[in-house]
């Protein structure tokens, strides 16, 4: 499990927070701290078996990129790594929240940290 300290700020958490299983899914950026969301957006295809997530991701910034970890209730738990257009690797950890907003939708809030501070993004479920 990963037991890095990341906090979650409730306040940026929209929707009523849904403990469902990822497999399948696909999501698109939104927003981000960390970067400028693109016209050509980062996507996340996500998998699950059992609790347990993994996917791939590029896009925008993101030349590819990988991700695992599991899902407790709401709650994901993972790591990710990629390699940027600038060649540069990024590693950490985050936490993400899955909800459901009102036009049904799954929504994933992740906080996770750089070394600006404690960072946010926010995806929507391509459907």
């Amino acid at each position: 499990m990963i037991r890095e300290h990341i906090e979650i700020v409730e306040s940026a958490i929209e929707g009523e927070r849904v403990a469902v299983p990822l497999d399948g899914t696909v999501f698109e950026m939104l927003h981000s701290t960390t970067s400028s969301v693109a016209a050509e957006p980062t996507r996340f295809s996500y998998f699950e078996n059992a609790g347990v997530v993994w996917g791939d991701y590029a896009g925008d910034t993101v030349v590819e990129g990988r991700f695992a970890g599991v899902r407790e209730g709401d709650t994901v738990r993972l790591s990710y790594n990629h390699r940027s257009v600038s060649g540069a690797l990024t590693h950490g950890n985050a936490v993400t929240i899955v909800s459901r907003t009102g036009d049904g939708a799954l929504r994933l809030t992740e906080f996770y940290g750089s070394a600006a501070g404690p960072e946010t993004s926010v995806c929507v479920e391509v459907r």
